[in-house]
Formats: structure tokens, sequence, C-alpha cells
């Protein structure tokens, strides 16, 4: 059996030099599930983050002192979006995920506010935003939206 260990990681305020680093690990980390929908376009999964980017509200996560992913909590009319929550190919299913989930957590907890999220249908990040106390609120054929009530379930690693 092999053991993996937490990384040591932070949070950085995002920099306009950080958006090409994070539109490329968007189409690294979402292209398997955009090609199993069929929604998969080379130039458009890298554009909508351009577009969407709003660097007041995102962070970069740092593990291990190297870039080791995005994600960004905008406030929105009646809480939070939790979106480009993304984490490299390299520290996937170490914890880190779990770990940098419950610090965003603990703090819209705090404020008292429901976060809202999308995913793709069949993502393996819906069983990581379900241990976490997020349901499904609706979902079409290609995105599941999902919500968190402020202190909703204890957020599990």
């Amino acid at each position: 059996m092999q053991v993996t260990r937490p990384v040591g990681w932070v949070l950085r305020a995002a920099e306009p030099a950080d958006v090409e680093a994070i539109a490329e690990l968007r189409a690294v980390v979402m292209r398997p599930d955009l090609e199993r929908l069929g929604r998969y376009d080379e130039h458009k999964v890298r554009q909508r983050l351009r577009d969407s980017f709003s660097g007041q509200h995102t962070s970069v996560i740092v593990a291990e002192g190297t870039f080791a992913g995005s994600v960004t909590v905008r406030p929105d009319r009646d809480g939070r979006w939790l979106e480009h929550f993304y984490l490299t190919p390299a520290v996937q299913g170490q914890g880190l995920g779990s770990a940098v989930l419950r610090t965003l957590l603990t703090q819209t907890d705090a404020d008292r506010e429901v976060v809202r999220l999308n995913v793709l249908q069949g993502s393996a990040a819906q069983r990581l935003y379900e241990r976490h106390g997020f349901t499904v609120e609706a979902q079409d054929r290609i995105d599941v939206f999902m919500v968190r009530r402020p202190g909703a379930g204890s957020p599990v690693v």
C-alpha cells in the first residue's frame, strides 16, 4: 500500500502574469471530461479562463514551493461562487484539494455565506465537493450546479 503525505502549501494572490499558467492548467485538467462530453476545443478551453479571470478574487496554490493550482472565490448577489479550482496532476490525490477547500469553507462559514459552483457531468470533482457538504441544486446535460449552505456537513478528508 502506497501512503501519500499531504503536501505543504500556501495560497497567494494571483497576478496578471499567472493567467496563462492557469489557462494551460485548465486545459490539461479539464480535457478528459470535456472530450468525454464532446465539448473539448483547444482554443476555447483556454480563452474561457482568460475571459473570466478575476485577479482580485483568484488565489494561486503553491505546494512545496511550486505552482500547483488555482482557485477563485467570487462574490455574488447571494453568496459566493467557487470557480477555477484546478490542481496540477502531480499533486492530485494527496489531500491538497481537500485542504484548500476546508480552508476556503472555514472562511465562508464564518461569513455565513452560501457557496455555489458547477462541475461537468461525470467529473470526479463532484465527489470531492459532496464530501464537503455541497449538494446538487440543478443540472443539465453538461453541468451539475451545486450549493453549500454555511456549516453544511463537516468537511472530511
